[in-house]
């Protein structure tokens, strides 16, 4: 179930249970760990070919997977929106979560 935000959280410990409840569904949290894997490996091309205009694609594959998930499949508002900064950090805290199979995916 969702938890109801506080208007401010002290810390990312604090967030991140948070966080994951706005995380329930599956197919949403797979489409966040589709997004930030697209995400590594356009960083690693572009790095790799020297490409940088290929940057600007980062958060469109970052935020249009995982708003697609939020909006037609979790029913919610992303936390980007209210918290952006402990948002990106629970992305890939949840990213790495998911890669260690301590959340389903």
């Amino acid at each position: 179930m969702t938890q109801k935000a506080p208007s401010r959280f002290n810390s990312f410990a604090q967030f991140y249970p948070y966080y994951l409840s706005e995380h329930q569904n599956m197919t949403c949290r797979r489409l966040h760990f589709v997004g930030s894997t697209l995400i590594l490996a356009l960083l690693t091309y572009a790095l790799m070919t020297e490409q940088w205009m290929l940057l600007w694609f980062v958060p469109v594959l970052g935020y249009g997977f995982a708003w697609v998930g939020h909006f037609f499949f979790e029913h919610n508002k992303p936390a980007t929106f209210k918290y952006p900064f402990y948002s990106l950090l629970g992305d890939w805290v949840m990213f790495k979560d998911m890669l260690l199979g301590n959340i389903k995916r």
